[in-house]
């Protein structure tokens, strides 16, 4: 049976939306075409209808990864606007999103991976750090009225810093003190 234009195009973002997760789970070369294209529940000979290689499905599953990101920081703020930035740091610099390989932060999951891929990975990657920035940006300049971009760079660079610390240590009680001393930093790097 063939496939109609609107169902590859479905399949086309169930793929990359499956591969986003699980390239955030096991890395970029941590999981093979044929159990990924599985995963989505399509057949290996679907991939090379949808994708030029697997570099082009890593280049569109990070941009998907950091969407979802910005997604997330924007869900935590939404509920509670007096302090977006701090709803921002106790979302992100929890225990829960340690524990979230398929859906955490990709920076976190991948940024080693990222670095050691092409141009157009490390676009995705690069694009949705300055959308993070932004972001961050915007709650300082709220807070305090000043100028942010180095603040929010130093923000950014404590909290990813603090998460991938956390994830790499089997003490839960040294994985928090990392996030808890973060979110002190962060706190007072905000307000200062």
């Amino acid at each position: 049976m063939r496939v109609t234009r609107t169902q590859a195009a479905e399949n086309r973002e169930t793929v990359i939306n499956v591969a986003s997760r699980l390239f955030r789970e096991r890395g970029f070369d941590g999981i093979g075409l044929k159990d990924l294209m599985k995963g989505a529940g399509l057949t290996q000979g679907a991939f090379y209808k949808q994708f030029t290689s697997k570099e082009d499905l890593v280049a569109q599953a990070s941009r998907r990864a950091m969407e979802s990101a910005t997604n997330r920081w924007s869900a935590a703020t939404a509920a509670k606007h007096e302090d977006p930035l701090g709803e921002v740091i106790a979302f992100y610099l929890s225990m829960d999103h340690r524990g979230e390989k398929m859906d955490g932060c990709p920076i976190v999951a991948l940024g080693s991976d990222a670095a050691r891929q092409g141009m157009d990975v490390k676009a995705s990657f690069e694009a949705g750090i300055r959308e993070h920035l932004g972001i961050l940006g915007r709650f300082i300049a709220e807070t305090n009225g000043e100028e942010s971009d180095g603040k929010a760079m130093a923000i950014l660079s404590t909290m990813v810093g603090a998460l991938m610390l956390s994830r790499v240590i089997n003490d839960p009680d040294l994985a928090q003190a990392f996030l808890d001393a973060a979110t002190n930093q962060v706190r007072e790097a905000a307000g200062a």
